[in-house]
């Protein structure tokens, strides 16, 4: 554990206070904290903060919940004052974790990668408003619909570039491994919207930037990040993937069933494969406050770290998305740039508030709802008028103890059914293809006066859409079929439908997503068109 106590102060070089928050933020004094290890500024009378009552949920809660660790760590006004790591970081080995243990990142990845891509960027050697395929190899991105140049670096690299939803992994029990890029660019790589038509997050994107990245630079992804990113800003424990050496000071991944998870890899690691420990992280964040350390090369210009911050296009009600960040903005008043990261034996979270100068991570090696809950009881903590104080989670039952959650949405697998609403707009026979790697297969929807639809796929039995909806403009659903690759049949999965009337066409993605299992599975979204009949 390490507590480095500071008043907040004042912000770093590049970041405005105009408008900032002024919370009135809980403080204990010095002397009655006996398990701080004090500086020379706290000697000399500042405040600092009291996290005694999160330590203790944290510990709490990691009982409750059975998680085997978390760590955190907190930084205001350019300094850390508080980082700390709680349970086991290997339960097998007995393992403890510390600030400094490196855990899987997940999505964290993607403003980790978006940084690399800017040093390319303001070098000159990529252009964000250039289409993606212009660095790409032999297999491109298919506009199918619609005109693959406008899928720009920027739109790819802030999820509006019309690529689908996708995550592929690979365990190191099992004989499936990666394929090349250009194989996973050439399979699934299809615009299911019009760039720019909509906000739709995509893991596949990331893989093409850190691709970009490779081909652009000379160098492989993991050597271009630790060369340009990780070393420059003197982020030790954080590479792409585990570092050669790294291994001991690595967590393991643990599935709800408290089983560890196998090493497992996939075909986006510019989304999802980033190790890091918290006390890298939260310098990371830092940087992006504008705050250099002593130890801290500006690898980009306040210019960039600003343009990744700036919002391209809202992602949910409240919530923009720029390059690589999310953004929102609290009803107290506090603007939060953050990114989380879900996945097997995964759930953290980065978040900064630029106009306070501060940075908040918490990291955990199990997948609950804890690593939010505690990363938004710090910030309630720090600033009470602006962060409404959150409610620990319920520890679900035993049956949902035994399966790991599906990664970015669970598709219709995990929606309750619903009622059949009528559709008058859609009501008819439907005809198409949906289009796989390997060839066509015919697709048919028969959608009666009261919402019922029924859906075959090729020459298998007609089979009822689950949880049909649509909203005027997307008819979704799902149901049981093969879809008929080796990839999608891995693992069992649903197929779930998406598809945007346009005049007398449906089209969009269907896409094969693993059931519910203790163990991670895959979406992989597929392009698909019909018509009136």
């Amino acid at each position: 554990m390490k507590d480095t106590l500071r008043h907040p102060g004042t912000p770093g070089p590049g970041v405005a206070r105009s408008g900032a928050l002024r919370i009135g933020v809980p403080w204990l004094a010095v002397a009655s904290v006996g398990f701080l290890c004090l500086s020379a500024a706290e000697l000399q009378g500042q405040p600092v903060p009291d996290f005694s009552s999160v330590r203790d949920e944290i510990r709490s809660a990691l009982v409750a919940w059975d998680q085997p660790s978390m760590a955190v760590a907190v930084a205001l006004g350019g300094e850390v004052v508080w980082e700390e790591g709680f349970g086991w970081a290997d339960r097998e080995r007995r393992i403890p974790a510390t600030e400094h243990t490196m855990y899987s990142l997940a999505s964290i990845s993607k403003p980790i990668t978006a940084t690399g891509l800017m040093v390319l960027v303001e070098r000159g050697l990529v252009d964000l408003d250039a289409p993606a395929n212009d660095y790409l190899g032999p297999a491109k991105i298919d506009g199918r619909a619609w005109d693959a140049a406008r899928a720009t670096v920027r739109r790819v690299a802030s999820h509006t570039a019309g690529l689908p939803l996708h995550y592929q992994f690979f365990y190191e029990d099992e004989s499936y491994r990666r394929p090349h890029m250009d194989e996973t660019i050439r399979r699934y790589a299809n615009l299911v919207t019009a760039p720019d038509e909509r906000w739709n997050y995509s893991n596949l994107g990331y893989g093409i930037l850190d691709y970009i990245i490779e081909r652009v630079s000379g160098q492989s992804y993991p050597d271009f990040m630790r060369d340009e990113v990780f070393q420059p800003l003197g982020l030790t424990r954080t590479s792409v993937g585990i570092g050669p050496g790294l291994e001991h000071f690595t967590a393991t991944r643990y599935a709800t069933d408290q089983s560890p998870i196998p090493f497992y890899d996939f075909d986006h690691p510019g989304g999802s494969a980033v190790f890091s420990s918290a006390h890298d992280l939260v310098r990371f964040g830092m940087f992006h406050l504008g705050r250099d350390l002593d130890d801290q090369r500006r690898i980009i210009s306040d210019a960039a770290t600003e343009a990744m911050r700036r919002p391209i296009r809202e992602s949910a009600p409240g919530n923009e998305y720029g390059l690589g960040w999310a953004l929102r903005a609290l009803p107290g008043g506090l603007r939060l740039q953050r990114h989380g990261g879900g996945m097997g034996g995964v759930r953290t979270e980065l978040a900064i508030a630029p106009e306070e100068n501060a940075a908040v991570v918490v990291l955990s090696n199990s997948a609950t709802p804890l690593t939010g809950y505690i990363s938004n009881l710090i910030w309630h903590t720090l600033y009470p008028d602006a962060v409404p104080k959150p409610t620990r989670p319920q520890v679900p039952g035993p049956h949902r103890l035994e399966r790991e959650g599906i990664l970015e949405g669970a598709g219709d697998a995990a929606v309750p059914l619903i009622a059949f609403t009528p559709m008058p707009d859609l009501a008819g026979d439907w005809v198409g293809e949906v289009d796989t790697h390997l060839g066509p297969h015919r697709l048919a929807l028969a959608i009666d006066d009261g919402g019922r639809v029924h859906v075959r796929l090729g020459d298998q039995l007609w089979t009822l859409l689950n949880n049909a909806r649509f909203d005027g403009e997307y008819l979704r659903g799902g149901f049981k079929g093969d879809i008929g690759t080796e990839d999608a049949n891995r693992t069992d999965y649903v197929l779930s439908l998406e598809l945007n009337l346009r005049d007398n066409i449906l089209n969009g993605s269907v896409t094969a997503i693993t059931l519910p299992n203790v163990r991670l599975g895959n979406a992989l979204t597929h392009w698909a068109e019909l018509r009136r009949r």
